[in-house]
Order: structure tokens, then sequence, then C-alpha cells
């Protein structure tokens, strides 16, 4: 058994200053990734695909899409490893500073009429960068976070970085909505850029941030451990050898926050303006006033997760989630404003129930030593699963003739299988790993500095 002496304990200013800014930090991680998403289906179908025909360019714009997310894998390893060797926090700067930089630099490509080729390949390229960063920020920043903190308190705290993503796709679709004010002429020729170049200016405040970040106990334990029996030489093959059944069922509990959440906001976007035929500004306003209410059900949300557990919240809202998918589309295909605005709401509410304790859930299931490499390869396969879902469902419209059914199968499928992996994570995963189980042979210096 470990003798480390523990870690001074975070000061309730702390804990407050480390979750102002990892979910500053993450909501501006997020407006950098999900402005991608919203110029796929608004944008670059027609300046980066303009030979294709409507149909054929929209399902091209969502491979660039989708292509952030298959790199979200590799991000992983690499910032896993660097998370579990160097710390939490060098990884958190170097992802910061790669989106930021990725981001800014979309909203300086020449499309393809002046390129030609180049234009949807450095398009490609740039969203593979994207990629790559958040498949090492969304497990740093919830890591640094539940390891600062108490675990009793682990439902209400993993659930302000989640706040970033709503505020993210707050400050992405809001900023669409300015631009998308202008004239048609205008916002193709030049307005869609400006929400990217303003990433230059977040990165600089997103990087202060991140630098006043003070390492995690966890890690200084682990650093002081490793001073005299050596460091875990690759952390990431040590987790696929100790842990790939539980990376298995992370990967189902994460989908529904990833996979659902685009599928309402991504492609819904696309489904409303191509098949529906309803206004971009109404599908970016349905959009803006879903995130309102997923910051509203996060906040709850993460609050039950502390009294109920975990693992039940994010259960019962997969199953939720299957009881609202018909009617969030049905709603959605009236066409009409309000109804609209309603079923992208519901929807993206209720998918919010499991997204906002879910930090807890997979972080909880792996030990201190492979917990950054596990934690950010499980979520990133899911978010390879999430990222292909705009593009299934695409195919899935155009075999529908139009219709919505095939999405909405869609939705359910991913719903349930969030609620069995959530389950899964469960009391079935605690008695089968018995003593085994982190939660039983967490660090001793952890315990002691997080108590």
């Amino acid at each position: 058994m470990s003798t480390t002496t523990a870690p001074p304990r975070p000061s309730p200013g702390d804990i407050k200053r480390l979750l102002a800014a990892a979910f500053i930090g993450t909501a501006l991680e997020w407006y950098d990734y999900f402005l991608y998403g919203t110029a796929a289906a608004l944008v670059f179908n027609k300046l980066f695909f303009p030979s294709l025909a409507p149909a054929t360019a929209t399902i091209a714009s969502f491979v660039t899409f989708a292509v952030g997310f298959l790199a979200r894998p590799i991000g992983a390893a690499v910032f896993g490893h660097i998370g579990d060797r160097y710390g939490r926090k060098a990884a958190l700067i170097i992802t910061v500073v790669l989106m930021g930089a990725a981001t800014g630099c979309i909203g300086l490509l020449p499309d393809y009429r002046t390129i030609g080729i180049w234009a949807p390949v450095l398009l490609a390229t740039l969203r593979f960068l994207q990629g790559i960063s958040v498949g090492g920020e969304w497990s740093g920043a919830m890591l640094l976070t539940l390891e600062h903190t108490p675990k009793e308190k682990h439902g209400s705290y993993s659930s302000i970085p989640q706040l970033g993503s709503p505020v993210g796709t707050l400050l992405s679709s809001g900023a669409f909505a300015l631009v998308g004010m202008l004239p048609d002429d205008a916002f193709y020729a030049w307005g869609w850029r400006i929400p990217f170049l303003a990433a230059f200016a977040l990165l600089a405040f997103a990087l202060y941030l991140r630098l006043r970040i003070e390492e995690s106990p966890v890690f200084r334990a682990m650093r002081a451990d490793a001073e005299r029996e050596g460091p875990t030489s690759a952390p990431l093959i040590e987790a696929f050898r100790r842990t790939w059944g539980r990376m298995l069922i992370g990967v189902a509990a994460a989908l529904l926050g990833i996979g659902g959440f685009f599928l309402l906001t991504t492609y819904v976007i696309s489904y409303g303006t191509e098949e529906l035929g309803v206004g971009k500004s109404v599908m970016i306003n349905a959009t803006l006033l879903a995130a309102v209410a997923e910051i509203a059900v996060i906040v709850v949300a993460g609050r039950l997760a502390d009294r109920m557990g975990a693992w039940k919240v994010c259960t019962i809202g997969g199953i939720a989630s299957v009881l609202v998918a018909f009617p969030a589309f049905w709603l959605i295909d009236t066409r009409h404003t309000g109804l609209v605005m309603l079923g992208v709401s519901l929807g993206v509410a209720v998918i919010s129930i499991p997204y906002a304790a879910i930090g807890a859930v997979v972080t909880g299931m792996f030990p201190d030593t492979v917990r950054y490499s596990a934690v950010a390869m499980a979520y990133n396969l899911a978010g390879v699963l999430g990222g292909l879902v705009p593009l299934v469902a695409a195919w899935l419209t155009g075999l529908a003739d139009g219709a919505s059914w095939g999405v909405t199968l869609l939705l359910i499928l991913i719903a349930a299988c969030t609620a069995a992996g959530s389950y899964l994570a469960g009391p079935p995963l605690r008695r089968r790993l018995g003593p085994d189980h982190p939660e039983h042979h967490e660090h001793p210096a952890t315990a002691k500095a997080t108590a």
C-alpha cells in the first residue's frame, strides 16, 4: 500500500475557481466545435461542395463533420497518455490551443470556387484537428473537476463541465443567428466566417483560465508514487488490458449524450430546412431554446444524481428518451414554428438527463493510474458513433422519402443503448468487480485530499 503523504486539501475557494475554469473553458471549447456542426448544415454544403446535387452535398458536408469524430479516439490516445503521465492540466492547455487555432483557421479558408478541391481537403484537415482536441478535452475537464471534489457530490459537480455543451450551443447558434440576419449574399460571402474568426480571441481567454488551474490531488499523488516505483509505461495499453469490458459499458452509457444531441441539433437543422422547408432562423432559434432547457435539466439532474446515484439518473434518462422520441419528431414535422421549437426542446431536454451525470458514471469505473486514458477512449469511441449519426440520419431520411420515422427509430436505438450501459455501470458492474472496483481501492492520498 502506498505511503504517499496526502496533498493539501483543496479549499472551497480553490474548488469554486476550478469549477468556474472547467465550465468556462469547456464552454469555449464546445463553442468552437459546435460552430462546425451548424456551418455543416447551412454553409459548407453550398460553398465547399457546390458541384454536387443538394442532397449529396449535404451528405458530403456531414462526412467532413464526422471526420472530427473519427479523430477523437486518436486524441483520446494522445491526451490520455499526456494526462496520465504528465498531468491533467498539461493536457487541457494543449487541447484548448489546438481547438482555438483550428477553428479560427476555418474562418480563413477560401471556398471551392477559389482553390478547387483543396478547399474541402483543408476543411476536413482542420476538422480532424478539432477532433484531436476534443478527444482529450472532456475527459480532462471532468477528471480535474471530480478529482478535486468529494465523492458524495460527484453527481452535481460532474454536471458543471456538462453545462459547457448547452452554453457552447448558445454561443455558436447565437453567433450564427446574428450573422444569419445578413442578406444571403453577404452571409455566404463573408458573414459565416465571423463566428469562426472569433475563436482566436476566445482562445486567449480560455488559455488564461487553463493556466490558472491547479493540478488534481490524484495526479500529484500518482506522480509522487511514480518517482519511487516508476510510471505506467503505456497507460492506454494497460487500460485496455485491465478494463476493456468497462470501456465498452462506458461507450454505451455515453452514446445518447453525444449521438442523440447531434441528431436533435445538427441533423435537425438540416432536416428542418431541407426536408420540411422551415426557415433556417427558425431552426437555429429552436436549438437556442433547446439549449436553455438543457441548462435547467442538467442542473436539476446533477442534483438528483447526488441523491439517487448517477447510474440511476442516467438509466431513467435513457428510458425517458425512448418514450419521447416519436412525440418530439411529430411536433417537428408539423412545420409550425412554435411546435417545431417545442419538439426540439423536448427532445434535447430529455436526452440531457443522462448527459448531466454521465461523467460521474464513466469516471467512477476506472482506477487512478489509467483513468484519463480509459475515460477518454470510452467517451470518444462513443463520439465516433455519435459523429456518424447525422450522416446515418440523412441516409435514413432518404430511404424514407423524407419522412422522419427512420430517424426516430435511430434515436430510440441510441437511447436504449445508454439506458442499458448506465444500468450495467451500476449494481451489475459493482457486483462483478467486487473488491477490485476503484471505489474500494482509491489511492489513499486521493481519499484524504478530497475527503
